[in-house]
C-alpha cells in the first residue's frame, strides 16, 4: 500500500476516555495505541469522551488532551452516515470511518453499551460484541457460564440493593467485589467478620450488585488471547508476584514507575506443562463466552494443578505497562501487530 495514497488509507476512530472509573488508564492506553500505530496504513481519528461524557474529536490522546483544538463530535446511529458527524461553524460535517478502536475500559465501554452504539452504526469495530461484553463484564454471569461448560470457578454469592448478609454464615477469608466494574476499583479482601459491612459499602459504590466469593488458595495467572472462532494466539503467560496483600492493578499513583507489592514475571515461571493447561484453559474460557478480537483471561493456578477462572477483561489496557502486551510481545507480536490483527479481524468478521 503506498504511504503517499491517503486515499487507500484506512480511517479508524480511536475512542477513548469515558465516564468510567478507568478514564485515566484509557487515555494511557489511547496514547500507546497512537504510538504503535502505523499511519502508513491508517488516518486515525481521536475521540476523547470526557468524564462527563461530552464527545471530541481532537488531535491526540494525552493527559491534556481536553484543552487542545477539540471539536463537538458524535458516533452517528445512522449507517448512511457510517462515521462522525462534526460539528464546525454550527454544521455537522461527516467523517466515513472504516472502523473503530474502542479503547475503552469499564463501565460504559466494556460493558456492551459502546459496542451496541456502533452496532447501530453498522460500522466494524475491534472486539467483543454487546453479548459477549455484556456476559464478560459481569463476574457472576460469566462465571454461570463457564460453570456450565465445565470450566472451573470460585463459590460465589450475589448480592443485590442494600440486601442483608449473615457474615456468621461466611467462610473467610472472601474477597467482595462489584459484579460490573473495571480493574480493582471497589474489591476488597476480608478475613474477619467485622470488615464485611465496610466491604460491602465500598463495593457499591461502583455496582448495586456485589459479589462474595471465596478466596482462591494459587498463583494469580493471566493469558492474553487474540483471534476469532477456533483460529485462536495465546501471549506468554504471566504470574503476579505478590510481595503483600492481593493485586491491585490501576490504583497505583504513578503505575508506570511499578506496584508497590506486585511483579508481573513474564513468561510465568511455572512447568511448562502447566503453561500449556493454562493457555487451554483462556482458549476455552474465550470461545464459551462468546469472546471475539481480543481479550485478557485472569485465572488462578492452584497448587495441584487445577485452573480456576478469575475473570475476563474483554478490553485489555493497552499502555506501558499493561499486562496484555507485555505477554503478546514475550510471544513476538509487537503492539503495532496486535493493532493490525485485531483491524483485520474487525474488517474481515461477521457483522450485524
Amino acid at each position: 500500500m503506498p504511504k503517499s495514497d491517503e486515499s487507500a488509507k484506512v480511517n479508524i476512530g480511536i475512542i477513548f476516555g469515558g465516564s468510567s472509573e478507568e478514564h485515566a488508564v484509557s487515555v494511557k492506553s489511547a496514547q500507546e495505541i497512537a504510538r504503535n500505530l502505523d499511519t502508513g496504513k491508517y488516518q486515525p481519528f481521536f475521540v476523547g469522551i470526557t468524564k462527563d461524557g461530552v464527545w471530541k474529536l481532537c488531535d491526540a490522546p494525552g493527559p491534556d488532551w481536553e484543552d487542545g483544538d477539540c471539536r463537538p463530535a458524535v458516533l452517528s446511529p445512522d449507517r448512511s452516515v457510517h462515521g462522525l458527524l462534526v460539528l464546525e461553524q454550527g454544521r455537522y460535517a461527516t467523517i466515513r470511518l472504516d472502523v473503530v478502536l474502542p479503547v475503552l475500559h469499564g463501565t460504559l465501554g466494556e460493558d456492551g453499551a459502546t459496542q451496541g452504539l456502533l452496532e447501530l452504526s453498522g460500522i466494524p469495530y475491534v472486539g467483543c460484541d454487546v453479548q459477549s461484553s455484556a456476559v464478560c463484564m459481569d463476574k457472576s454471569l460469566a462465571y454461570v457460564v463457564a460453570g456450565s461448560a465445565g470450566i472451573a470457578t470460585p463459590n460465589f454469592r450475589t448480592v443485590m440493593g442494600d440486601e442483608h448478609v449473615d457474615s456468621d454464615r461466611l467462610t473467610y477469608p472472601v474477597f467482595v467485589k462489584p459484579a460490573r466494574s473495571g480493574s480493582s476499583f471497589g474489591v476488597s479482601r476480608v478475613s474477619r467478620q467485622e470488615d464485611l459491612p465496610a466491604a460491602l459499602e465500598d463495593a457499591r459504590r461502583y455496582d448495586a450488585k456485589v459479589l462474595i466469593e471465596e478466596a482462591v488458595h494459587g498463583s494469580e495467572i493471566g493469558c492474553a488471547v487474540l483471534g476469532n472462532d477456533l483460529e485462536l494466539v495465546t501471549g506468554e503467560v504471566d504470574r503476579i508476584a505478590l510481595s503483600h496483600g492481593f493485586f491491585r492493578i490501576h490504583q497505583e499513583e504513578e503505575p508506570e514507575s511499578g506496584s508497590e507489592n506486585s511483579t508481573a514475571i513474564v513468561p510465568a515461571d511455572i512447568p511448562a506443562e502447566a503453561r500449556t493447561r493454562v493457555q487451554e484453559t483462556a482458549k476455552d474460557v474465550y470461545r464459551v463466552l462468546g469472546c471475539r478480537g481480543l481479550a485478557r483471561v485472569d485465572m488462578f493456578l492452584k497448587d495441584d494443578g487445577e485452573v480456576v477462572l478469575n475473570e475476563v477483561n474483554t478490553l485489555p489496557g493497552m499502555t506501558s505497562y499493561s499486562r496484555y502486551p507485555r505477554m503478546m510481545a514475550a510471544a513476538g507480536l509487537p503492539l503495532s501487530e496486535v493493532i493490525d490483527r485485531t483491524v483485520s479481524l474487525a474488517l474481515t468478521g461477521k457483522h450485524r
